[in-house]
């Protein structure tokens, strides 16, 4: 009878222990996406494109799907009317639909949500970060039946499909899925008509997510945490975006390379900011090697100055990226590298929706990921490359006069 039982538990542990590593995620369960503006040399064709990819995931949800969008701006023709086609398309086939979106930007681009918000089994709500914490709701995710995530620089934008270079991530985990709903549901709450305060609100959850290990091959696995912006109103402060950051740049050793769509050690008051500055800063002091790339939208702007004196430092090197503009013509908004990444070492990285300004760590809800994989961080190394060697690149000198770029639009 004891050798029957003795069995019986071995035979309940073996179950249980399949059962653990097959729900374990693999490193294929982690992607890095991205978006090329159309008629640049800017492809890396071992990386999948936004648009399949969000249609492939959509396509997937038989449950829920929840997405958090600083806007969506459709136009007739274009890649974005098929994903929202597919969102409607989910909707009809039973899976529940939540879409948020910042209220001041809806009032912009109403017309696609009013849309979606129209179909059975779709309910949009309009989030004023402004009244809730001084900022705006600038995070962009989406997550399918609380299993499958993106998050990326990506906005729900026809141009961030074909006309501005972006990077997302796709992960298959659901307890990455787990602490974006948390945040979702936060902000889910805050949009409420019902909700009137503006204090800081918690998800309820148990707060604190530890790094998620995904096992890749020959022991090149990945380790992954979600992070949030602003402090305050996330599930749990060691996951606040600036602090993520800071500790990484404070951790690299030989290498650092960083890109944003904008940069500026000023905050919207006009007081100085320097943390993220002065991390760089102390990295290359210490012989870190540091690479920035930065939009030529800060042409003209008091960052050109931060930009400039950042470039002064031994050991950095700043440039601007400046996008030709579309042969058939000029498309507003867009023609930009818009992707906010820093990799470490070549081993570590952070990929996310903030800028490098104050406001998107302290009063704008956004969201990221940081994650240690040498082969995941290889690809952004790469990606940086071709952007650094590329001819759009303009290295930053002291006597540069950088102007605004013309927009003129052209007929």
């Amino acid at each position: 009878m004891l050798t029957r039982l003795k069995r019986l538990l071995w035979a309940l542990l073996l179950i249980v222990s399949l059962q653990c590593y097959a729900q374990t995620p693999t490193a294929g369960d982690i992607e890095i996406v991205e978006s090329i503006p159309v008629g640049t040399i800017l492809d890396n064709p071992d990386i999948r494109n936004t648009t399949k990819v969000w249609l492939e995931m959509i396509g997937r949800a038989h449950q829920t799907l929840d997405i958090e969008q600083y806007y969506i701006s459709d136009e007739p023709g274009k890649l974005l009317e098929g994903v929202l086609n597919s969102i409607r398309a989910a909707a009809g086939r039973g899976v529940k639909v939540r879409i948020i979106v910042d209220a001041r930007m809806y009032k912009t681009y109403p017309d696609s949500v009013d849309s979606l918000g129209r179909h059975r089994n779709i309910e949009t709500r309009h989030i004023d970060f402004g009244a809730i914490a001084g900022g705006i709701q600038h995070a962009k995710y989406f997550v399918v039946d609380g299993r499958e995530s993106f998050v990326g620089s990506q906005n729900f934008d026809w141009r961030a499909l074909e006309h501005i270079h972006e990077l997302g991530l796709r992960i298959n985990s659901s307890q990455v899925a787990s602490a974006f709903e948390e945040t979702f549901d936060i902000d889910w709450r805050l949009a409420s008509p019902e909700t009137k305060s503006a204090r800081p609100i918690s998800a309820g959850g148990d707060g604190f997510h530890t790094p998620i290990r995904f096992v890749g091959k020959e022991g090149d696995d990945a380790i992954v945490l979600p992070t949030f912006s602003p402090r305050g109103f996330i599930p749990d402060p060691v996951q606040w975006d600036e602090r993520v950051i800071v500790d990484l740049i404070g951790g690299a050793q030989e290498t650092l390379t960083l890109q944003f769509l904008s940069y500026t050690t000023l905050d919207r008051q006009g007081d100085s900011y320097g943390a993220i500055d002065g991390a760089i800063r102390e990295a290359a002091k210490r012989g870190v090697k540091v690479r920035m790339l930065v939009s030529d939208w800060e042409k003209g702007t008091p960052a050109v100055a931060a930009l400039k004196s950042l470039a002064s430092v031994p050991n950095i090197e700043v440039a601007f990226t400046a996008i030709p503009e579309w042969t058939g013509g000029y498309i507003p908004f867009a023609r930009v590298e818009h992707c906010k990444y820093i990799v470490a070492d070549g081993r570590k990285f952070w990929l996310g929706t903030s800028n490098c300004e104050k406001s998107y760590f302290y009063s704008s809800r956004n969201v990221g990921v940081i994650c240690t994989s040498p082969c995941l961080a290889g690809v952004l190394a790469k990606v940086f490359d071709k952007s650094w060697n590329s001819p759009y690149r303009e290295s930053i000198r002291q006597d540069g006069e950088y102007l605004p770029r013309e927009h003129a639009e052209r007929r």
